[in-house]
């Protein structure tokens, strides 16, 4: 998931009550919610609010995210682990400290990653909070507590979201699914009423990853409503996805067209498309029709003639492939995609032509192919240089220096500037750009 656990601050954990504490102070707030005056006061509803929240946070103790095994001996309030464990925790090694009240997870950095609360002092505890200050809201119709309201609700979104998070770590996929659901909802309640999209699309997410395709759909669906499409409208290809594993390939089409339209850069939705059209058997122009209308809309939009090429590519077409690649520079020379989709033509043709070679038998026909090859290798040099020269990412130098360096390494003892360049690019550290 492109997402990320919230981190919780030291001090954030300094004023936590002591589970006695916290469970005597929810007894008392609940006590009151029982008398049937107090319990048409908004305060009293915010107050009870209030002590489950603490209740929640209690036997997490002074335990945070992010933290040293050091850090948790030294300043784990005198807590210790009744046992650690070396486990499997969906793919990954952690080490498990178990308590009386909680288990902690650290990841393969040796930091705190999961804080799972396995004896909590109020069952449903966040869902109990939730009801109460929505209760709370229901009954400050003069608004006296809105700024009260709203902050526990936030609160009681970012636990849920902490909780999914966690259930996400430790495998539970569908848990998590559930709790993203119950942050979205927790934050779209009045007062505080703000839209968690990214809780929408995790709650989508996860439901999917648990092969729950059906609740899956339904946030997706509640996504596109949003005008939230994910990066580089992964939405769309998980709608896409999910339609065509229930087997309705029409509707996994119209998903996908639609999105190429909005984001017709996505790799994600350009190859669900060639290669629904591909094992479709429909015509392949409309692929192109597409694509001529995001060129309306934005003709000097150098990457969609870099999508074009690749297209073209995928299609086996190879020379307007290149056509497309070289048009990228007629419409910025400064966009080194372009240069990268013919490097990489000339390269793989390269491939195949030595890999044809060596099947040949002939030994005039191998000369033939092998010197063919020569020619072809060759002519990936120049625009992988000129990629290289434009490209401002490392990580991207890289991968195009991967390349030079395996190609110049053939022609090495051709002349001196084949080892040169063979010697520049083996060489090429990211790190130190």
């Amino acid at each position: 998931m492109a997402i990320a656990a919230s981190l919780q601050a030291f001090d954030a954990q300094a004023q936590v009550k002591s589970p006695a504490a916290a469970l005597s102070a929810v007894q008392k707030a609940e006590a009151t919610t029982q008398n049937a005056k107090q319990a048409a006061k908004a305060a009293t509803w915010v107050k009870y609010a209030d002590a489950l929240m603490d209740a929640y946070e209690a036997p997490k103790g002074n335990f945070w995210l992010g933290m040293s095994r050091q850090e948790i001996d030294m300043l784990g309030g005198g807590e210790k682990p009744s046992a650690e464990q070396a486990v499997d925790v969906a793919g990954r090694q952690m080490t498990k400290l178990v308590y009386s009240n909680k288990n902690l997870y650290l990841n393969e950095n040796g930091q705190l990653e999961v804080i799972e609360v396995s004896a909590p002092l109020v069952d449903d505890v966040l869902t109990k909070a939730f009801d109460a200050y929505k209760k709370a809201a229901e009954l400050d119709t003069k608004g006296q507590k809105t700024k009260d309201i709203s902050e526990g609700l936030a609160k009681v979104s970012t636990a849920f979201t902490d909780e999914a998070y966690n259930a996400y770590t430790l495998g539970d996929y569908s848990e998590s699914s559930v709790l993203f659901e119950n942050a979205a909802v927790s934050s779209a309640q009045a007062p505080y009423a703000q839209l968690d999209t990214n809780a929408v699309y995790n709650a989508g997410f996860t439901a999917m990853s648990a092969g729950e395709n059906e609740r899956a759909k339904l946030f997706f669906e509640q996504c596109l409503g949003y005008g939230y499409y994910g990066a580089e409208g992964e939405v769309y290809s998980r709608l896409a996805d999910i339609a065509q594993q229930a087997g309705d390939t029409a509707a996994g089409k119209e998903y996908l067209e639609e999105g190429f339209t909005k984001f017709p850069q996505s790799q994600t939705i350009l190859v669900g498309l060639i290669n629904y059209y591909i094992t479709s058997g429909e015509n392949t122009d409309r692929l192109f029709g597409l694509l001529d209308e995001a060129k309306k809309n934005e003709p000097n939009n150098a990457s969609l003639y870099y999508v074009e090429g690749n297209i073209h590519e995928q299609l086996g077409d190879g020379e307007a492939a290149l056509a497309s690649y070289r048009k990228c520079a007629e419409i910025d020379p400064n966009y080194a995609y372009g240069y990268i989709g013919e490097g990489i033509h000339y390269y793989e043709l390269a491939v195949d032509i030595q890999n044809k070679a060596a099947e040949e038998l002939d030994d005039a026909k191998y000369a033939a192919l092998m010197g063919e090859f020569e020619t072809t290798l060759k002519a990936c040099l120049p625009p992988f240089e000129k990629a290289f020269e434009l490209s401002t990412d490392p990580e991207l130098k890289a991968s195009i220096a991967e390349y030079l360096k395996n190609a110049c390494f053939r022609f090495r003892t051709e002349g001196p500037e084949y080892q040169e360049m063979y010697d520049k690019y083996a060489n090429y550290n990211p790190a130190a750009e």
